[in-house]
């Protein structure tokens, strides 16, 4: 029993030793492990806040992608305007707002839908809107400026009648020399074409030493001939001021310079011209299309853009 006993506690000695053992090995795997999972804790650790890092940069990028959209449309948007203010035209406002909405839509981001809606709506505003056409306005001014110096005075002296059909004259006399010559000997054609040309200038001038015209006002049977060179440019500045006028976008100034314009017009000027018809007829058409309208605003837009601005 005695050496049983000893067997047995030199056995337990020896497992006591060999389990010492183990637990060293397994105290140093346990150290060796605690210090991996440290290790890839720390890691994770700067994996998720590199991802959050990387979040926020694409966020950011994001917005501010947003935000330049949004500044540079406010900034399109307020040029337009003003080019809309000087010229008088709807046309850059309309190519501003289609542009805009092409870059809103391109850019796919709920949040400026509310944007792309006031766009939209501010765009079909404008196309249904009336505007007034300075440039064709401007247009029909400079051509009844250059119409002034071609139409004649009430109490200028007409062009001669010789100078005024020379052709007809040129052909009668052809034609008379024609039959002279198949009717006539030779020795007689000289003195034939001659009393021809005698007649017909005698003819002429018998035409032009008698003139009666109905003048209606005095002022106009006044005027001297040296006088009607100021009468047309006095006539020209006039129509200068409306000019102007329209491009100032004062429209009752340059209405009522057009209406002075046409009083001298039917004042000073021969009613029975072609040309001072023509003037007249083009100062009426500008009479009724000079019509201060409102140039449609774009607070839908402003608002929306202020909005965007904002919550981005």
């Amino acid at each position: 029993m005695q050496e049983q006993l000893a067997q047995q506690v030199q056995d337990a000695n020896t497992q006591a030793v060999e389990a010492r053992m183990l637990s060293r090995e397994a105290h140093d795997l346990v150290r060796d492990a605690f210090a991996k999972v440290s290790v890839l804790e720390a890691r994770v650790n700067e994996v998720s806040l590199q991802r959050g890092q990387l979040d926020a940069l694409i966020q950011n990028l994001t917005r501010s992608r947003d935000e330049t959209l949004v500044v540079d449309i406010e900034s399109a948007v307020r040029m337009a305007q003003q080019q809309a203010q000087l010229t008088g035209s709807t046309e850059p406002l309309v190519a501003t707002l289609q542009s805009s909405i092409k870059r809103v839509e391109r850019a796919l981001q709920p949040r400026l839908l509310p944007l792309q809606r006031a766009l939209e709506r501010d765009l079909e505003r404008l196309t249904k809107a009336a505007v007034t056409d300075t440039a064709s306005l401007l247009a029909r001014l400079d051509d009844v400026v250059r119409l002034v110096d071609s139409m004649s005075i009430q109490n200028s002296a007409p062009t001669p009648s010789h100078l005024r059909q020379p052709q007809r004259h040129s052909s009668a006399a052809a034609e008379s020399v024609v039959s002279v010559t198949a009717t006539t000997p030779t020795q007689w054609l000289w003195w034939t074409q001659w009393s021809q040309k005698i007649w017909q200038a005698v003819q002429a001038e018998s035409h032009e030493l008698l003139r009666v015209s109905r003048i209606e006002h005095a002022d106009a049977m006044l005027v001297a001939p040296e006088q009607a060179f100021f009468l047309r440019e006095n006539l020209k500045l006039q129509l200068l001021n409306a000019r102007l006028a329209v491009l100032a976008r004062q429209f009752e100034a340059a209405r009522a310079d057009v209406a002075t314009a046409q009083a001298s017009l039917a004042k000073y000027f021969d009613q029975n011209s072609r040309r001072t018809h023509q003037a007249q007829a083009v100062l009426s058409q500008l009479q009724t299309h000079m019509q201060a309208t409102q140039q449609p605003s774009l607070d839908e837009t402003l608002s929306a853009l202020s909005t965007a601005a904002s919550g981005l």
